[in-house]
Parts: structure tokens; C-alpha cells; sequence
């Protein structure tokens, strides 16, 4: 008997590559145009490596999704000393970072395509920052007495409606979108003042 072969062992390197590509790939082309062969060429490896990584393309589609909310958390949580300005500061600089992930994450092709929905603990945890600005803001007595959970989502609408505006390129040809969002930011403040 010959010596067995060694199972390739594929690095966290390549799986992040593999989910970058197939953002921008998925954000240009559409999910149903891209196909796994098409990820695997842009990443510069096999089918197999993917495959043995995620699965099939829902799966890979899906850890995409996924991974958009965890590095958005993380930068929600990075931003959260800031307080609620902070945090919509960090909202509107993860989403011009990270464009391909942000429509993905909240534009529904994804979902109109196949059963791709980010797992809901994933979800939930890129709120968390929010709520807990939210709750202490209104301990301090600095913002007015709401349901936290009403008032979290009203301010993460009011942003992420500016923010996928500015993204989509609808509005005056010459919009000065980071004074806008400034002036928002300062509006949101001052409607929820307690």
C-alpha cells in the first residue's frame, strides 16, 4: 500500500477571500448569474476548496450574509464608546467600506434568489450596540422614554434610509451625502432628546 494521501487543509486566509470575492462577484453580476466556478477562479482556487468549505453556494451565500453582520457588529462595538453619535458615525463609514456586503445584507436579492437569510443570533448580536446606547442614554435621562427596542430601530431606520440612499445614488447629482448625514445625525439627536 502507497502512502495516503493528505487531506488539504485550506486556511482562514482563504475562506475570508472566498467570502470578499463572492460578495463583489454577487454584487455585480446578481446571485444567479455567479456561480461557485466563477468564486473559485476570482479566489484563485478550486471548487473543491470551496465546496469543502461552505458546502454549496446557499451555504457559501449564506456565510457571506453572515459575516457582513459579524464585521458589523464588531464595528457598532469598536464605536460604542461614542454613544449613539458614534455609532451612527461608524454606520454610515462600515457601509462605504464594505458596499458589496451592505446591499447584500440588506437589499433582499439574496433572498429572492434562494432561502438565504442571516442566521438570527447573527442578526440580533449587530443590534446589540444600538440597544445598549439606546438604554443608557435613556438611564442618563439624555433621550426621551420609549421602548428601547422602538427606539433603537426607528434611529437604525433613519440612518440605514440616508445611507442606502447615498449607496444607490438617489438624490441631487451634486448631494453633499456626508453633510446630509451630519445634519440627520443631529436631527436624530435632537427629535429623541429628552
Amino acid at each position: 500500500m502507497g502512502p495516503m494521501a493528505r487531506p488539504v487543509v485550506h486556511t482562514s486566509s482563504l475562506r475570508e477571500e472566498l467570502l470578499a470575492v463572492t460578495a463583489d462577484l454577487v454584487d455585480r453580476h446578481g446571485p444567479a448569474r455567479v456561480t461557485l466556478r466563477d468564486v473559485a477562479a476570482a479566489a484563485g482556487t478550486s471548487t473543491s476548496a470551496v465546496y469543502s468549505l461552505f458546502g454549496g453556494k446557499s451555504q457559501l451565500l449564506t456565510a457571506v450574509v453572515n459575516s457582513g453582520f459579524q464585521s458589523f457588529h464588531e464595528s457598532q462595538a469598536a464605536a460604542a464608546p461614542g454613544g449613539l453619535q458614534g455609532l451612527g458615525v461608524a454606520y454610515r463609514t462600515w457601509a462605504l467600506e464594505h458596499q458589496a456586503l451592505y446591499r447584500l445584507m440588506f437589499g433582499g436579492a439574496l433572498a429572492a434568489y434562494v432561502d438565504c437569510q442571516p442566521s438570527p443570533e447573527v442578526a440580533a448580536e449587530a443590534m446589540v450596540p444600538l440597544i445598549s446606547a439606546v438604554a443608557a442614554a435613556q438611564k442618563a435621562g439624555r433621550l426621551l422614554e420609549a421602548p428601547v427596542e422602538m427606539v433603537a430601530v426607528a434611529i437604525w431606520g433613519q440612518v440605514h434610509g440616508l445611507v442606502s440612499l447615498e449607496l444607490a445614488q438617489v438624490g441631487p447629482p451634486d448631494a453633499d451625502w456626508a453633510a446630509a448625514y451630519d445634519s440627520a445625525l443631529d436631527a436624530i439627536a435632537r427629535g429623541w432628546a429628552a
